[in-house]
């Protein structure tokens, strides 16, 4: 709590503001020492009669006491500033028509925050007191203006108004990446980064998706036949950061508006967490937009193919080659092994496959051995249209997990 007071000896009124904000324990730091060390018994002795130790763990450095803030503090984005904003008649004569006004401050607009009814009259010792609470929605320099009217026994009008500064801060970094599939599926991963002082206690992390797309959180696991939580704990410690995935599935209405637009909106992610004494705050982002991927003539999709295999024994992938152009094609099928040399190809090399037709497609089936343990992308597939010589190279078309003989990875 802060307490800034402003009088004017020309006013018989004085103005105080105070932040309102929780306290915080009182850290407690014990020097301790063995008996034979040459203070003896003495920091032990003292560790023993601090007040703000708890009683039987002297030497945990966490107190029982509560201690209030000396100073203004940190205000986060998304959390609710509160003031208790007192006028006071300390002088001896009385005030007519006192009359309250409050607005905050940024630096692209103005919020009003109260305007109280005027008070007839304001006796000596008597005070208007007023709680302000302003959910903070913009970084940056705020201002908090406070405006008082009233009027003196010989019937002056007098003016007084005061102006309070404070700086909002970002409380977390939240970065976004979008991956992008062929059946025009979107996985969506969001980066949220504690940024404060201090841990954050995450209530949740939901993404609100377009009307576009159906969202489908992958931040679950299955245990003991539940969905739980991917992380085991809510506590996000400074600077820690956190990644959550989205899968949004665009329904089928939409799928051509969106194949036509540049830029199609994804949604927003709220963020909503608690400090140590349970205060709240909220995050919402900017709409998330995603640019469009650019439509390509001749795409490879995997149709079949395993996620794990054991080593050195030859699995196979079916694969389905479609021609979106508008040109007939003469198909050549290469195959080159990738540069990570976990995954070789089984086969013939150069194959000619044969004509395809616009809006129609060929079904290939590959074999490839696995020779090195690991989780492998597999890369390499090359198709050559041998009427206009363009060659499409497509690779991670899937990722697979080698393991060896010896062990399963999910013994």
């Amino acid at each position: 709590m802060q307490d800034t007071s402003y009088r004017e000896r020309e006013h018989p009124l004085t103005l105080k503001v105070m932040r309102l904000t929780k306290p915080s324990i009182k850290p407690v730091l014990h020097v301790t020492n063995e008996p034979q060390d040459l203070p003896g018994d003495t920091l032990n002795a003292l560790a023993l009669n601090d007040v703000a130790a708890v009683k039987g763990c002297e030497q945990i450095a966490s107190g029982e006491l509560l201690s209030l803030p000396q100073s203004f503090g940190s205000i986060y984005l998304g959390e609710t500033f509160s003031c208790y904003v007192s006028i006071l008649n300390d002088s001896s004569v009385n005030c007519q028509e006192v009359f309250l006004k409050t607005d905050i401050q940024t630096a692209t607009q103005r919020f009003q925050l109260t305007i109280n009814k005027p008070k007839d009259v304001l006796t000596p010792d008597d005070s208007i007191d007023e709680v302000l609470n302003y959910e903070v929605k913009e970084l940056g320099a705020h201002i908090l203006i406070c405006a008082v009217t009233y009027i003196t026994l010989t019937g002056e009008k007098q003016y007084m108004r005061r102006f309070y500064k404070f700086q909002v801060l970002k409380p977390l970094e939240v970065k976004t990446k979008f991956y992008n599939t062929t059946q025009d599926v979107v996985f969506l991963e969001a980066q949220v980064q504690n940024i404060t002082t201090t841990p954050l206690c995450m209530s949740h992390v939901r993404l609100e998706a377009s009307t576009y797309y159906d969202c489908l959180p992958l931040n679950t696991i299955q245990k003991n036949g539940e969905e739980d939580e991917i992380f085991e704990t809510s506590y996000m410690n400074p600077m820690d950061t956190r990644q959550y995935l989205y899968k949004l599935i665009p329904k089928q209405e939409y799928i051509k508006d969106l194949r036509a637009k540049p830029l199609s909106t994804i949604g927003k992610l709220d963020i909503v967490w608690r400090t140590n004494f349970g205060e709240k705050g909220r995050l919402q982002t900017s709409q998330l937009q995603r640019t469009t991927p650019t439509e390509q003539d001749v795409k490879l999709l995997l149709l079949e193919g395993p996620d794990v295999v054991q080593l050195e024994k030859q699995f196979k992938i079916l694969c389905r080659l479609q021609n979106s152009g508008t040109t007939k094609m003469e198909v050549k099928l290469s195959l080159t092994n990738p540069k990570h040399d976990s995954l070789l190809w089984c086969g013939i090399s150069g194959k000619i496959l044969g004509p395809l037709p616009p809006s129609s497609y060929l079904d290939i089936e590959l074999h490839m051995l696995p020779i090195r343990p690991g989780l492998h992308s597999v890369d390499g597939i090359h198709i050559l249209d041998m009427n206009t010589s363009r060659v499409y190279e497509f690779d991670d078309v899937s990722r697979i997990l080698i393991y060896s003989s010896e062990e399963s990875p999910f013994r």
